[in-house]
């Protein structure tokens, strides 16, 4: 282990620390782009289909925040915790609008619908 890296232990395990987040960065696409076809089969139904889109949101900034608070690699060093907890909601929307677009293009195309 190199001396920059840094460690918790949790239940006697070593945890290391993401200092990168890019691979945090593609588990909340992969999160957002499987989302909503998971939302939309829940929310499929003649009184609750206007729900799908604003469920779906709600539920990527709960999960950008989890993530973010969960490994503060995705906001800067040293933010305070409420700070870190906006940042992932923010990662977590800004997500969602592209899953959106995603899922969008793989239905359509780029010729639209």
């Amino acid at each position: 282990m190199r001396s920059d890296d840094s460690a918790w232990m949790v239940g006697g395990m070593r945890i290391l620390a993401v200092r990168r987040p890019l691979p945090l960065f593609f588990l909340l696409l992969i999160a957002a782009t499987l989302g909503l076809p998971l939302v939309a089969s829940v929310l499929d139904g003649p009184g609750t289909e206007n729900w799908i889109i604003p469920v779906y949101l709600l539920v990527m900034a709960v999960i950008g925040t989890a993530v973010t608070l969960a490994l503060p690699a995705m906001a800067r060093a040293g933010a305070p915790t409420g700070m870190r907890a906006l940042t992932g909601a923010a990662w977590g929307m800004l997500l969602a609008l592209i899953g959106v677009l995603v899922f969008w293009l793989l239905l359509n195309g780029f010729h639209g619908a």
